[in-house]
């Protein structure tokens, strides 16, 4: 089977990303692997594609969205490296690939995903829920299960699509979805891609749900999974294999969660200690922290998270200002400020 894996990032996230895709090409060498970038380098850091270890790098401003600037000031960065995978994976496609997968840049390969492959024999969409087993003290369920049911039941962090029938069906109601709707908005039902997803098994046939708990390991799921070290140094999760580990929230917050569930598991624990050590040295020093090129004005004023939802709100200051990041005289900028916001 033909397959095209792609990730979604900014330069801030490349250390996690060249992680993610080092694991990948050694598991899975055959895959065409895409780097889909919505950002532009810092100055001073040379960015040469041929010596990542990705095949090539789509440019979120050469997906053809209509509007582009206008588009992209109504997101924040994470809602905006959500949004893109919509368009990319609808026109990922058209491209000859039989299969499309997206893994977040925060993910690493323990084992190979050839089940996926043969999952897509018979079925055109896979999903892996945040939890596959019931939770049953009542933090757990606090911390997990309502968490799972603000944000949507199905982590995308991961999903696989056969580029024919339902899976190029759910591809373009995805990008519709996307381009439109994918805004961190939970009063208004809205959590980027994530709980649109829940509509899935409901507007789709031939969905898969992967109850596999050696898929998408996390934070959120490790109260109900036990992760073991085998005689012959294989990882296991409740007996089966570990496939992917998804390193959600690398840090302060992301260590407590995972003490709090991890509890006495200690292989938890080296496997994010080899996690934090492969990301260090994936890091380049010339990429500033939480680099994100679009995250201020054309003067490098920051851009407030109110002024893009603003922007977004009202259809009179996007045809007003076509290209809000520009700073100069008459700009979105000055608007905003003879308003007083």
């Amino acid at each position: 089977m033909k397959v095209l894996c792609y990730s979604s990032f900014t330069f801030s996230y490349l250390n996690r990303a060249r992680v993610l895709f080092q694991t990948l090409r050694r598991f899975h060498p055959d895959w065409e692997l895409v780097a889909l970038i919505t950002d532009r380098p810092p100055q001073g850091f040379a960015f040469d594609p041929a010596a990542e270890p990705f095949d090539r790098v789509v440019w979120a401003e050469d997906l053809g969205i209509p509007d582009f600037q206008g588009w992209l000031f109504k997101h924040d960065v994470v809602e905006v490296c959500t949004a893109v995978k919509g368009p990319f994976m609808l026109q990922a496609c058209d491209s000859g690939a039989e299969a499309v997968i997206y893994l977040d840049p925060d993910t690493a390969l323990f084992g190979s995903l050839a089940p996926l492959e043969a999952w897509l024999e018979d079925h055109d969409i896979l999903l892996t829920p945040h939890l596959v087993d019931a939770n049953d003290t009542a933090e757990a369920i606090r911390d997990n299960d309502l968490s799972a049911s603000r944000t949507g039941i199905f982590n995308l962090g991961f999903v696989a699509v056969r580029t024919r029938g339902e899976g190029a069906r759910f591809a373009s109601w995805w990008n519709d979805r996307l381009l439109d709707w994918c805004y961190d908005d939970m009063p208004n039902g809205i959590f980027v891609d994530q709980r649109w997803c829940d509509h899935v098994p409901a507007l789709f046939d031939k969905v898969k749900v992967v109850r596999d708990p050696g898929y998408n390991v996390a934070s959120w799921n490790l109260s109900t999974r036990t992760v073991s070290v085998q005689k012959d140094g294989q990882v296991t999760v409740n007996g089966q294999p570990l496939r992917f580990w998804h390193f959600t929230k690398l840090g302060p917050m992301g260590d407590a969660m995972t003490k709090k569930y991890g509890g006495t598991n200690f292989p938890v624990y080296e496997i994010w200690s080899w996690y934090k050590r492969q990301v260090t040295e994936a890091t380049d020093a010339a990429i500033p922290e939480r680099w994100w090129a679009y995250g201020a004005y054309s003067d490098g004023a920051p851009i407030e998270k109110a002024h893009r939802v603003l922007y977004r709100e009202r259809a009179d200051l996007q045809a007003a200002f076509p290209d809000p990041f520009q700073a100069s005289e008459g700009g979105y900028r000055q608007w905003l400020e003879r308003e007083g916001l």
